[in-house]
């Protein structure tokens, strides 16, 4: 199998993860129609919209595969069937698949970067912006605080292990295929591993705050 249909394989797989998180989260917030479709859209092709215009990429991915907005399409029209299930499950599977994406859309990501001869640190960006920025918009529609930014799990870690990952392999002359696959997989078992062990960055905290101590007031 060529390097292309791994690659339009994966950058399919995790469309389609983020699309079904990004619906059910809407599905949870209790949105309409319009709203699912919005965010199962964002959600989607977020970060691949980002990356394509970081990279100055055109078509972009859903204008280049226009068959990508009729699954959205056919996702929003299936929610009803579905949507008592999708409000009844627990945190965790929705939080795996977006574990798949993540780790997917890093791999694809970086990868295309690479394909449009990209310094590798460059590439490397592209992969977390792909990755991560889907997400981030899925939870501010959905009118949450981003994981990146409130779980303290690993995510976009996450992301950038993995396109560093397919940035040393490529480097190593490892076959393309494969190391597309081991980037993807990459990505997705370490944050699954932060999800199930409980994996948390250091956090920063300050000073505690004093009895006396008033917002806009400085030291005296």
């Amino acid at each position: 199998m060529s390097q292309g249909w791994v690659l339009l394989a994966i950058e399919s797989a995790a469309i389609l993860a983020f699309a079904v998180s990004g619906i059910a989260e809407g599905i949870r917030s209790r949105m309409d129609a319009v709203g699912l479709a919005t965010v199962g859209f964002v959600t989607a092709f977020g970060g691949g919209t980002l990356r394509d215009v970081l990279l100055d990429r055109r078509p972009f991915v859903w204008v280049e595969r226009v068959e990508y907005l009729w699954l959205v399409v056919a996702l929003v029209l299936a929610a009803p069937l579905v949507a008592r299930r999708v409000q009844r499950l627990p945190a965790w599977p929705l939080q795996w698949l977006d574990a798949l994406g993540l780790g997917l859309f890093a791999a694809s990501g970086t990868a295309l970067a690479l394909r449009a001869d990209m310094p590798a640190t460059v590439a490397v960006m592209m992969g977390v912006v792909t990755a991560a920025f889907g997400g981030v918009m899925r939870d501010l529609l959905c009118h949450r605080l981003p994981q990146l930014l409130s779980d303290h799990r690993p995510y976009a870690l996450c992301a950038l292990a993995g396109s560093c990952v397919l940035v040393g392999l490529r480097q190593a002359d490892v076959p393309p295929e494969l190391a597309l696959l081991v980037a993807a997989g990459t990505g997705t078992l370490l944050r699954m591993l932060a999800l199930a062990r409980g994996w948390e960055l250091p956090r920063i905290v300050g000073r505690a705050a004093r009895a006396g101590d008033r917002p806009g007031r400085g030291p005296s």
